[in-house]
């Protein structure tokens, strides 16, 4: 069941590779289009903002459209084989439910206690998808159907039917068998999601209720589960989904962009909801004070290769909130620092909260300026330089308990292996050697596969950004992390028969070539 948990997380994570450019060219949009930072120039009658409304709307259309996003990204990720027409039975099975939806509500609303003739939006619970009006189940509707699809898919897209027939075999079988299938579950829907509504409503009260004590636990909570693959079931329903705001909290911060570069008043009050986001404060902030700790409590032989391996990986992590090189290499050494890491995240996200600070800051920097910086900089400086300030307290005080700890405890984070012992890190030019000699000698892929046992000890395979997650039947058959980083991976994480390699962000081109193979 973990390992369902995990490919599911992973397979989730799919669409969201395409966030960081919507949201740039939202925060890039939003900048030029606003009359408060560009004055006359941004005049809504000029040609100026009309031709960067147009770059705007554009942008829109990736966290507009969600649900369809999701609803194709998920088979990406978790169908077993054609997934390109799993995508497409998963579209159209989706709009059929909307239809189901739309006719049953329009019928029979009151019996739900529904409202049908309510305009969407608000407190209504409606939405419009593809043109049809229907429930607003979110993020939580699309991942339903879509996986429902997906089970039907890999169950029935082979299914042999007589000659006769053949036309409706393959895509067409899967479609028909979910047409009758989602006849129940749009009744079922129309029963039970406007009682999970009001639920919704009730824990969004509570939640946004809580205060700094819910700030501290959902970022530990966001950051202890890294390493089982869950914190993407965690926060999707806070950043992308309505469990604080409705739309989730990138959605609405980027619709109040406008409003909240006009005006000077504190952040924390315009925008109360934007706090599940302060993830990324711990990427930005944190992850320097490791990486010192790592350099300053090397063996002195040992730093200049050190520096090559934690620059490259700690910049990644500032710029691009991507963490897992850094935050994967001192979980398999300390499992503790990485608990001590998940504490100091969330102290830190919860006094800039306390000081003040909310936004859209779950990404590295490129995220954060474009959505954060870049437009809102002239009217809230005052609140960016209180993070700062907060945010290089808390760098030191990362260095600080990292270096006591690994000190104390004589953690082996790298530099400090035992003298016998091999660097297992290299500098980026060693990595380029390497990954040229893989090259003549076979595909990163073909050196993958073979060191997980073979294709005949594979279950299953998906990625998320940076890692490739596999299922193998025997772990034993599976090569040591030494030995994937000698092939040209950053290490593996193994949990039993869950192996997840470490690749980076090349890791779709890798997982095509591996499936290739398999």
């Amino acid at each position: 069941m973990m390992q369902k948990i995990q490919r599911f997380g992973g397979a989730m994570f799919t669409p969201v590779l395409l966030f960081a450019f919507a949201g740039i060219t939202i925060g890039i949009g939003t900048l030029f289009t606003t009359e408060a930072i560009m004055g006359g120039l941004a005049s809504p009658d000029g040609l100026w903002y009309q031709c960067w409304n147009v770059i705007l709307q554009g942008g829109w259309t990736v966290f507009n459209q969600l649900p369809l996003l999701f609803v194709v990204g998920l088979p990406i990720g978790l169908a077993k084989k054609q997934q390109a027409r799993c995508c497409m039975e998963a579209l159209v099975l989706y709009l059929t439910f909307q239809y189901f939806l739309n006719t049953i509500l329009a019928q029979w609303g009151g019996n739900f206690g529904v409202d049908f003739a309510a305009e969407v939006g608000g407190v209504s619970g409606l939405t419009m998808i593809a043109s049809i009006k229907t429930l607003d189940m979110g993020m939580i509707g699309a991942l339903m159907i879509s996986g429902i699809v997906i089970f039907l898919h890999n169950r029935y897209f082979d299914t042999e039917l007589p000659e006769w027939l053949g036309t409706f075999s393959g895509s067409s079988f899967v479609v028909i068998v979910g047409f009758f299938a989602l006849i129940p579950v749009a009744f079922l829907s129309a029963w039970l999601w406007p009682m999970v509504q009001s639920g919704m409503r009730a824990f969004q009260g509570f939640i946004s209720n809580a205060g700094a004590m819910g700030v501290w636990i959902f970022i530990f909570m966001e950051r202890i589960l890294i390493p089982f693959g869950l914190h993407h079931l965690l926060y999707f329903p806070f950043f992308y989904d309505s469990a604080v705001i409705n739309g989730g909290v990138y959605s609405a911060w980027a619709n109040a962009l406008p409003q909240l570069a006009a005006s000077s008043e504190s952040l924390k009050t315009m925008a109360p909801y934007a706090w599940p986001t302060l993830t990324g404060l711990s990427k930005v902030f944190g992850c320097p004070g490791i990486a010192l700790a790592f350099y300053f409590t090397a063996k002195d032989s040992k730093k200049k290769e050190i520096a090559g391996l934690l620059i490259p990986i700690t910049l990644t992590a500032i710029v691009c909130g991507i963490t897992e090189p850094i935050e994967f290499t001192f979980l398999f050494i300390a499992p503790v620092l990485f608990v001590v890491h998940a504490v100091l995240a969330a102290t830190l996200a919860t006094v800039a909260y306390l000081c003040g600070v909310v936004g859209v800051l779950s990404g590295g920097l490129i995220e954060m300026s474009a959505l954060n910086y870049i437009p809102l900089m002239a009217s809230h400086w005052p609140t960016y330089l209180t993070l700062l300030a907060v945010g290089l307290i808390f760098t030191g005080i990362y260095f600080v308990v990292f270096r006591f700890l690994i000190l104390k405890f004589d953690f082996k984070t790298p530099g400090r292996e035992d003298d016998e012992e091999e660097i297992t890190f290299h500098t980026k030019a060693d990595f380029k050697e390497k990954q040229a000699a893989a090259t003549s000698a076979g595909s990163l892929a073909e050196k993958i596969l073979e060191a997980l046992g073979g294709k005949d000890n594979i279950v299953d395979v998906t990625n998320c950004a940076t890692r490739l997650r596999v299922n193998v039947k025997d772990e034993t058959l599976v090569k040591s992390d030494a030995y994937f980083k000698s092939i040209g991976t950053h290490g593996i994480k193994a949990t039993k028969t869950n192996i997840q390699v470490i690749v980076g962000l090349k890791v779709p081109s890798v997982r095509e070539d591996f499936e290739a193979l398999l």
